[in-house]
């Protein structure tokens, strides 16, 4: 599975002319050394991919958990006391090389440091940017991918069985996402996807509201938008439901956003476009009269970020190829009465859109 991913890295190498490519983004170097639960969101780490050999340099804190999980026939870990700029310059002076590959996310002052330090040492490299590679890479999952992206949903769907026995009039929001977050981590997940979103009444035409005070009321449609972290993969999944019985309208926007959904995922075909979901998904919300309440992007890749490529959106220009998994998510929001969304999460494959998420699309009523 490593061969496999260095190999593909490797392959772009040699396809763009690079020596070596830098690696500093924690997601990608997760995915390419695949360690569980090490990288956190500091970037305290770098490594090097060249041709024949993969370094890569960390402190004491991750040293031992990291050396405990990477293959050291393929990895070449060190914790020097040196900082990272020095640590490049080092690596690319010992190893000759003159083209190093960067990455976009690259911080502006790291880069400085390295271009200071390369000088120092006398070594002229070019540092072309790379312009979301790896991500691209990154895209096509493998089955261990698969397998955890899958047991993340899990624990999602048993939490939003569990919400729909817990969730009632008079709870605050606040309220609702304590037990809603307490649930997951206490029944398999190893952290949570992204902050949960609980947004009951007006707030849920806010499509990414915060949680507050506010105490749900009956008669109050609630948006809940959460996810697991499993072994560093997530799940993603957007549920509605209604606080005792809904309004024609409110059944409506309803019946409205679901079938959007459901017809994208009907659609979906291997090499479509993201854009093309989008459109398609606006066309069904607009022909049910909520064209323009629908504000935001159909859906976006998953895996080790929240958000990931492919884009399933307005800008979705890349193909959506088999083994990339993403979301399907059509919302209706309309400013001082309330919001729906309707989010899975699945998989492309030969035949076709195949969700993880098991939660039904009915509108379910609670409290």
């Amino acid at each position: 599975m490593i061969d496999d991913r260095l190999g593909a890295l490797r392959a772009l190498m040699s396809e763009r002319g690079y020596d070596a490519v830098l690696v500093r983004n924690v997601s990608d170097l997760r995915w390419l050394t695949g360690a569980v639960r090490v990288f956190d969101e500091e970037r305290a780490h770098d490594a090097l991919v060249t041709a024949t050999q993969a370094w890569i340099h960390t402190d004491g804190r991750y040293f031992g958990a990291l050396t405990a999980q990477i293959d050291a026939a393929i990895w070449k870990a060190d914790q020097d006391n040196v900082s990272h700029a020095q640590w490049i310059a080092q690596r690319v002076l010992a190893s000759g090389v003159r083209v190093m590959a960067i990455e976009d996310t690259l911080a502006l002052g790291t880069y400085e440091d390295m271009r200071w330090q390369l000088n120092q040492s006398s070594v002229a490299c070019l540092m072309p940017r790379m312009h979301d590679d790896l991500a691209r890479l990154r895209m096509k999952k493998d089955a261990g991918e698969l397998e955890a992206l899958r047991g993340a949903q899990r624990i999602t769907d048993a939490a939003f069985a569990h919400m729909r026995d817990f969730v009632r009039a008079g709870m605050t929001e606040l309220a609702i996402r304590a037990e809603l977050e307490s649930y997951m981590l206490s029944h398999g997940a190893d952290g949570l996807a992204f902050d949960s979103i609980i947004a009951s009444g007006p707030n849920g035409a806010n499509p990414h509201a915060r949680p507050s005070a506010r105490v749900v009321e009956e008669g109050d449609l609630v948006v809940m938008d959460f996810g697991a972290s499993l072994n560093d993969y997530r799940s993603d999944m957007t549920r509605t439901v209604c606080v005792g019985e809904p309004t024609v309208r409110q059944r409506t926007a309803y019946d409205a956003v679901r079938r959007a959904n459901e017809t994208c995922a009907a659609a979906a075909r291997p090499g479509m476009l993201g854009r093309e979901l989008h459109e398609l998904a606006a066309l069904s919300l607009e022909e049910a009269g909520f064209g323009r309440n629908f504000t935001h992007g159909l859906g976006h890749g998953v895996g080790i970020d929240i958000h990931e490529l492919p884009a399933v959106g307005k800008r979705g220009d890349l193909p959506i190829e088999e083994g990339c998994v993403f979301t399907i998510e059509p919302g209706v929001y309309l400013p001082g009465e309330f919001g729906i969304r309707l989010e899975d999460c699945g998989v492309m494959t030969a035949q076709g859109y195949e969700p993880f998420t098991e939660s039904p699309h009915e509108l379910i009523c609670v409290g």
